[in-house]
């Protein structure tokens, strides 16, 4: 906890810089301001609400529980045409098409998932599992995933996320795919089951856990309250869980959201995102070697209005962090877990 030194993450085959000693140094730099406490419950001018106009013109339907539609402004479309040839290979272009999806949680935009009960978490769950399903038939990767709270780029605090399949496998899903599928080979057994394993015999950086789940700060974790959300059996993709597992993957995500909140007596901002094995004509490949999972990246570091900035060494060096992962697990595994509020 006192000196520094360098953590191995065998999911991305990098280092981090663990330097505990620097959360005690002044901070005289940006200070974020909280999130706002009175957000709307609805409002007829937000296009996410029920019954709101979005900037395509369409009306939403007054819905009740989720709402999936397509993104009005995607990163991703299905028809874009092939880049151009080049004369060079150190001007390279490939193609990219993809679909993009917004998923509301709630109809109400004063409710984030931690103030949601059990059935409605239960139900975004099955949306995001029949979304995966339905996009994976024909895509290689469908990434869910959520940014929460301004700080992390959100730009409506109605409770949602979003949902983008792509033609390709993204930088970060080819790495975890090689990893683990290298990992599978050497040591005969998928890497985050086997983590999970020690993890849950270590309980070090444990943060909840229940029969079918764990979350802990993971050993090689790179944000400072940084948690990684893992099945205890082996599972490869979010639609294959049982109707069991998702009962209690929304238990433990209730859990862990309401200790985050509680860090900071704050709408804790983050973001968060599954990976599981790749579909589409990976659906009729050997997927073993990987194992299902999320990552939740929050920024704050010190109190609602300090946050980690990745900077300076982090971009043009190594990522380091400023507190180790068992304290940060440690803190976060003390809170209560009812709601502050």
């Amino acid at each position: 906890t006192e000196h520094q030194h360098v953590r191995y993450n065998p999911l991305r085959d990098d280092w981090v810089l663990v330097s505990a000693h620097r959360v005690k140094r002044p901070w005289q730099g940006q200070l974020e301001k909280p999130p706002p406490e009175d957000v709307p419950r609805w409002d007829p001018k937000n296009p996410l609400c029920p019954g709101a106009t979005r900037a395509n013109g369409e009306v939403n339907p007054k819905y009740e529980g989720t709402f999936v539609f397509p993104n009005d402004f995607p990163a991703l479309q299905p028809d874009a045409p092939e880049p151009d040839d080049n004369d060079h290979p150190l001007f390279r272009a490939a193609p990219a098409r993809g679909v993009c999806k917004v998923m509301c949680f709630h109809p109400w935009s004063d409710l984030t998932l931690p103030l949601m009960s059990l059935p409605e978490i239960r139900a975004v769950i099955d949306a995001w599992a029949e979304l995966a399903t339905e996009l994976g038939a024909f895509y290689p990767w469908v990434q869910i995933f959520e940014n929460k709270g301004a700080m992390m780029g959100c730009s409506n605090p109605h409770p949602h996320c979003q949902v983008w399949a792509s033609s390709f496998l993204p930088n970060e899903a080819s790495l975890e795919d090689r990893s683990q599928r290298q990992h599978l080979s050497q040591h005969g057994m998928p890497m985050l089951l086997e983590y999970a394993e020690q993890e849950a015999c270590r309980k070090e950086r444990l943060v909840v856990d229940n029969a079918d789940w764990l979350v802990v700060v993971p050993y090689w974790a790179t944000w400072p309250y940084e948690t990684l959300l893992l099945p205890r059996r082996h599972v490869c993709r979010l639609q294959d869980l049982s109707d069991s597992e998702r009962d209690s993957l929304a238990s433990i995500m209730q859990r862990l959201l309401i200790k985050y909140d509680n860090l900071f007596e704050v709408s804790f901002p983050y973001s968060m995102g599954w990976h599981g094995a790749p579909t589409g004509s990976y659906l009729e490949e050997d997927c073993r070697h990987w194992q299902l999972h999320a990552h939740y990246y929050p920024p704050l570091l010190r109190s609602a209005t300090v946050r980690k900035f990745m900077v300076g060494y982090e971009m043009l060096a190594q990522a380091q962090r400023d507190l180790t992962p068992e304290q940060a697990a440690e803190r976060l595994r003390s809170l209560p877990e009812v709601h502050y509020k």
